[in-house]
């Protein structure tokens, strides 16, 4: 088995570093990472300049690009094989509910998903003081990667997991679970650059607002690793009959 992974963190990020040591038994790795972190890429690609990919250890990539370049430049064209799967993380953080639209690890996910291979996204709920367990997030992950490569699921289908961050005693057990949603984030801070102009940084992302039980947000609380099945069709499919009905209207 071939499997690529990437993040948004960083080539040297350490949930990367954790995911590679887990992930190497199961089949031959590489890694095709950001050059540094891009954290809130989203599913952007670079059009503007080109994209180059440089060597800094045995199989191994960083990129001048978004996670979604990396992965694309991995599937369509940088080797002279196929990869059978793609694994992005371990994100250094959360990525719940409304969080999997900015997110970097998730768009490289969708990317390898776009591209026709099973996909996973994987990330550490680190909070303040909580001891960074990448390495139990990692093995998480390899458990899911040699269970999809002895049972596909199907080929729409993109796992979106998170793992509290707490020593693999302490975890309850692992749940199925739909994305919850969070409050509106803070307002954006102002500041000044070193000329007095005014610059601006994004406010912290929302408290869990839909975050009850079936959520991904409520697994994580209560001490559970969260899985959540996403799709790429964004079509609101029960809204097309009451559109067709309001645009003849007229």
């Amino acid at each position: 088995m071939k499997i690529l992974l990437s993040n948004d963190d960083g080539y040297q990020a350490e949930g990367l570093t954790a995911l590679n040591l887990a992930i190497k038994p199961l089949g031959a790795v590489t890694v095709v990472a950001p050059d540094r972190n891009r954290s809130g890429a989203s599913n952007s690609l670079t059009l503007d300049v080109p994209v180059r990919a440089t060597a800094y250890a045995l199989n191994s990539y960083y990129c001048n690009g978004t996670p979604t370049d990396c992965v694309h430049l991995a599937i369509s064209g940088l080797f002279d094989f196929e990869h059978d799967i793609v694994v992005s993380g371990v994100n250094d953080g959360a990525n719940l509910g409304d969080d999997t639209l900015y997110s970097g690890t998730v768009a490289a996910a969708v990317e390898g998903r776009f591209l026709g291979l099973p996909a996973i996204a994987i990330s550490l709920c680190v909070e303040s003081g909580s001891p960074r367990n990448f390495e139990g997030a990692a093995r998480f992950a390899a458990r899911l990667v040699e269970r999809l490569s002895k049972s596909p699921l199907q080929e729409s289908v993109i796992l979106n997991v998170n793992v509290p961050d707490l020593p693999d005693s302490a975890i309850r057990g692992v749940q199925v679970t739909r994305l919850g949603n969070r409050h509106r984030a803070e307002k954006v801070v102002r500041a000044q650059d070193p000329r007095g102009r005014n610059v601006y940084w994004v406010g912290s992302a929302g408290a869990g607002q839909d975050a009850g039980p079936g959520t991904d947000f409520h697994a994580v609380a209560q001490g559970y690793v969260s899985v959540t099945p996403l799709q790429i069709d964004l079509t609101r499919h029960a809204a097309l009959p009451e559109l067709e009905r309001w645009l003849k209207l007229e």
